[in-house]
């Protein structure tokens, strides 16, 4: 029996041993495009066009040079910067809020056609962006939002996924509490930011870094929308600097690398909120 007990211990160590390595080799290669734009940042854009990426390390060749041409030569890249802030930042707010708004409904009231509501959620969710391009393009035509913050954000101020993730969340809220503050006089909006919203806190903090970083990454929407150099997100402002007569990598690696710090600081803020939101979301009483 001990013989038995003394071996199975041997085993769950060699599996945990060699899990920890298969996660180690996974989290390498991950983080290997990082080190390797990371590197490349501090190098001229000519030795990336002579060797390519490369992980050695040459202290002769590399400098801050690029990070300097970036924030006091070149004025675009603060103004990309600038504005993937702003577009960010309205479009978390507006995603976060409303979606919330319309998963708790989901979730808390009944009326007639809430399930095909919810189906319509999943159905929305199953939609291309490529299918909605030209009617969301002739809408803000029509609402004459080309070239503007809003026109960016507004066609997804209500992301279907939040939705979904906030009813789910929402449906693990005991209905008692609920019932308890109506029959205390509690107003339904009342009841929602007084009572809902700080048991959900941990969906908020989920919600809040996934929208920020899909609203940071996005780029075929933002690259329809917006037409003149000043207006340009992140994304589309790098890339703009990759043309047929010369890709300016001096100004491409260090814009990218600066480009990781909000979304990386916006998750080490977050990340307790975050992996409570995403394990506990589905949880219902």
């Amino acid at each position: 029996m001990e013989y038995k007990y003394k071996n199975r211990t041997k085993q769950n160590k060699t599996g945990f041993y060699l899990s920890l390595a298969v996660l180690i080799v996974i989290c390498l290669l991950y983080l290997a495009p990082f080190f390797f734009m990371l590197i490349t940042s501090f190098k001229p854009g000519q030795e990336m066009l002579r060797k390519g990426l490369t992980l050695k390390i040459d202290f002769d060749i590399m400098t801050f040079n690029n990070y300097r041409i970036l924030f006091f030569e070149d004025n675009r890249y603060l103004s990309w910067f600038k504005n993937s802030l702003i577009i960010a930042a309205i479009y978390t707010s507006f995603s976060v809020f409303f979606s919330s708004l319309v998963g708790y409904g989901l979730a808390v009231y009944k009326f007639r056609g809430r399930r095909f509501l919810f189906l319509l959620v999943l159905l929305v969710m199953m939609i291309p962006l490529e299918i909605l391009l030209l009617p969301l393009y002739r809408l803000m035509i029509e609402l004459k939002l080309m070239n503007t913050y809003l026109g960016v954000v507004l066609p997804f101020a209500v992301s279907p996924f939040a939705v979904f993730f906030f009813r789910q969340y929402a449906m693990g809220i005991p209905r008692d509490l609920i019932e308890a503050a109506r029959v205390d006089g509690c107003g339904e909006f009342r009841i929602f930011f007084k009572i809902v919203v700080p048991l959900m806190k941990p969906a908020f903090g989920a919600m809040t870094i996934l929208m920020a970083l899909t609203s940071w990454n996005t780029f075929v929407w933002p690259l329809v929308v917006l037409r003149s150099s000043d207006k340009l997100t992140l994304p589309i402002g790098l890339m703009s600097l990759l043309t047929p007569y010369g890709n300016s990598y001096d100004m491409i690696m260090p814009g990218a690398v600066i480009s990781v710090i909000p979304v990386a600081a916006l998750f080490f803020m977050n990340q307790k909120a975050f992996i409570e939101g995403l394990t506990a979301g589905g949880v219902k009483q």
